[in-house]
């Protein structure tokens, strides 16, 4: 390979995946592995995200080859590309649960299990990680960052690039992530099987698709799945939205948060139904974004489970089932008569599924770009990024950190712009035009 020779001192390299599965995750691995594989230069691959790395001890929890990482051979390599799963695994620990602020990171209490992640990569002689995975994980790469930046002048460095990984695609600094166009084929394949069954049934399904926080995912599938009404968290404004006040836990403050009108929905819903019963159609899908179940009202949620990141298990919810109960009762309550809803949740079943092309090749790129950024630039704490034709681009970690929270910013679909209008040209018009609503749209 040739280029600037900037970090000819990279001997090993380790790489860790973290967070949930995407598909082309080992085109991501793979790529990244034989490229300083083939350069001569060692790269070991962690098990399951930082689990083993957060409780390293150099007495009691020694990490050990084949059991807590694995030194990848050309063997362990080859053919993985359009391989499912993920060759090292994943989880979701996180070793920078507490750190809110900059100033955390002096504190050696709230920085134990990013010390040991530290001392384990220095132990292991690693010289620089690759950081594969979603803005938790970018947020994990950039404390680990600027950890080192506090240490004594003398002591080793371990460089960090970012590869991004959602398959909610809400990653700002890059246009697709990998795994994206993947998950929305498979559920978007899904929903057309219910959409054949919903004409056969007479009948409505009420799909819940995974994001959790931005509509990338959902719209997708909608647009892909022909649906005939798509709503996500960017939706939650004008009669979808209510304002709950609540009290901070902590400082028994008050606050006022936005909240989903659920009442709303399901008027939506309906008045969508009986507008297509009028026009001879009395079949048809929506899609909903899990991440409105984030924004349900607070006595929805107040009993939920939430992970190492403080994320709600909306998967307990069941958006899906929820709101066909409701639909199906104000339905009956206008008409007098019963309609079949069923809810159904998707999204599991396209985080390991065959990679698409258009993934591998992106998830190549992007493992390539690891390389790149590390040996031909020299680079430490910045993110790979494709753009055009695959055309690699490192961004900081500043540009997509903020600077005071030391959190990552999430990419919101734009009301109003093109890809929003996208679904609302495509989906059923009903009578009463939603006010985040622009544009003519087909009826199907």
């Amino acid at each position: 390979m040739n280029g600037k020779r900037l970090g000819d001192h990279v001997k090993r390299v380790g790489i860790i995946f973290s967070g949930g599965p995407a598909p082309a995750a080992n085109a991501v691995i793979s790529s990244a592995a034989i490229s300083f594989f083939e350069d001569a230069r060692e790269v070991v691959g962690f098990f399951h995200g930082y689990s083993n790395l957060q409780e390293y001890h150099p007495v009691t929890h020694r990490l050990l080859p084949d059991e807590h990482y694995r030194i990848f051979e050309e063997r362990d390599l080859r053919g993985l590309r359009n391989s499912r799963g993920i060759l090292i695994g994943t989880a979701r620990a996180n070793p920078g649960k507490g750190l809110e602020t900059r100033a955390d990171l002096a504190e050696p209490e709230k920085t134990k299990r990013l010390r040991n992640v530290y001392n384990a990569l220095i132990d292991l002689e690693i010289d620089a990680l690759i950081s594969i995975g979603g803005d938790d994980t970018l947020k994990t790469a950039n404390f680990l960052y600027e950890y080192q930046k506090l240490l004594p002048e003398e002591a080793r460095r371990v460089r960090i690039v970012h590869l991004p990984k959602t398959i909610d695609n809400d990653y700002h600094g890059i246009d697709f992530t990998f795994g994206f166009f993947t998950a929305v084929d498979v559920m978007a394949k899904e929903l057309q099987n219910l959409r054949a069954d919903a004409i056969a049934t007479s009948s409505y399904f009420l799909v819940e698709t995974m994001g959790r926080k931005a509509g990338w995912l959902s719209y997708g599938v909608a647009i892909a799945g022909e649906a005939n009404l798509v709503l996500a968290s960017e939706d939650v404004r004008g009669s979808l939205a209510i304002d709950e006040t609540v009290v901070d836990p902590e400082t028994g403050e008050e606050r006022v948060e936005v909240r989903l009108n659920v009442d709303e929905l399901a008027n939506r819903i309906v008045t969508l139904i009986q507008t297509r019963e009028r026009r001879g159609k009395h079949y048809g899908t929506v899609v909903l974004a899990e991440g409105l179940a984030e924004l349900l009202p607070r006595s929805f949620l107040d009993d939920l489970p939430r992970d190492e990141h403080g994320h709600l298990s909306l998967g307990r919810i069941d958006l899906g089932k929820l709101m066909a109960d409701r639909v199906g009762r104000l339905y009956q309550e206008r008409t007098g008569t019963a309609k079949k809803l069923t809810g159904v949740q998707l999204g599991y079943e396209s985080r390991c599924a065959p990679p698409h092309a258009f993934d591998v090749m992106l998830g190549s790129q992007l493992g390539i770009g690891a390389y790149r950024a590390l040996v031909e630039e020299g680079l430490d704490g910045h993110m790979v990024s494709v753009s055009g034709q695959l055309d690699l681009q490192y961004v900081p970690f500043a540009d997509l950190i903020n600077a005071e929270t030391m959190r990552t910013d999430l990419r919101f679909i734009e009301p109003g712009s093109d890809f929003h209008q996208l679904a609302r040209f495509l989906e059923t018009r009903t009578d009463d035009i939603p006010e985040w609503s622009t544009g003519r749209r087909r009826e199907r």
